[in-house]
Order: C-alpha cells, then structure tokens, then sequence
C-alpha cells in the first residue's frame, strides 16, 4: 500500500567543505553547481514528476538547490525544515512526513550522509550502504509510518544518469 512517494536530492556543488563550522554552513552553490542543479531540475520534469511539497534544509547551498527545483514545478508548495539541517532530527523529520496527506508527492533537499542514513533506515538497510552524489536523485515509496517508518527504494539516480532522460 502507498503512503506517499518520496523523493530526496542532494544539494548541487558547493566547493570544498571548510574548517570553520559556521563558515562551512553559509556555503552556496557554486556556478557548476547552480548549472546542474537547472538541468536536473529540467530532467525531473521531464520524467513527470510533479511534487506537492519541497522541503529543505535552511543551509543556503540546499536552499538554493530547492528553489531551482521549484522553479520547474506547478504546485509544489517550498518549505524549509530544520529536520533537514545536516545535523537534523531524522525521527522528527519522519514524525513530520507522517503528518502529510497519504499518496503525496514530497521532496525532501538536504545534505550528506543525513538524507542517506534516512534512507536506510526506511529500508531496513545498514547506513552507509547507498551513496547519494551531488545533485542526485533518490525515490522511495512509503508503506508506513506506523508502528515504524518503512518504505521500498525505487530510484538512485546520479546526476549523469538523469541528464540522460530523454
């Protein structure tokens, strides 16, 4: 049974990490990044995919990432969640998808290894087991949020994959 359909990218490129944590966060989107993150926001659509919410982490570099995205998208309502940050809450994140409607289309934009550490843990997976590169695609589909959060993967998709949609 389908409860919602999933969908997790990861922020595009943003330059090299930096020593300094609160330096590190305010990184942004570098102009490849920026120029990838517009064709896969074109690849989206054209798989048909529409999404009636965006979440994101507050960081601008997925913040940015969100916003592109949405620019290709009719409905989808953009949101930013603190559940998203790259040292979120994973159980309030869930607790907050729970609460959406079923048979929603939600995307969630963050960081690494928080969005894949999510994905295993909705599949039953060790974490670290799924890697997630710059500006991927992931989509599950969620069965349940109760008793536990469960959910099948059905796309992993890298940037080069997706850019080759046609």
């Amino acid at each position: 049974m389908l409860i919602m359909d999933l969908y997790l990218v990861r922020h595009g490129e943003s330059g090299r990490s930096l020593a300094d944590v609160k330096r590190d966060k305010e990184r942004s989107l570098t102009s490849e990044g920026r120029k990838e993150v517009e064709e896969i926001a074109d690849c989206i659509k054209r798989l048909g995919v529409e999404f009636d919410e965006i979440a994101t982490s507050p960081l601008p570099r997925a913040k940015e990432t969100a916003q592109i995205i949405a620019t290709c998208q009719k409905k989808a309502k953009l949101s930013m969640w603190d559940e998203l940050r790259p040292e979120g809450d994973g159980r309030a994140m869930l607790s907050r998808l729970a609460k959406m409607g079923h048979e929603s289309k939600v995307l969630l934009v963050g960081h690494e290894p928080y969005l894949t550490s999510a994905v295993a843990d909705l599949m039953g997976a060790r974490s670290g087991t799924i890697l997630l590169k710059k500006a991927g695609l992931i989509r599950l589909r969620v069965t349940s949020f109760a008793p536990s959060a469960k959910g099948e993967l059905r796309w992993l998709l890298s940037p080069r994959v997706l850019k080759a949609v046609d």
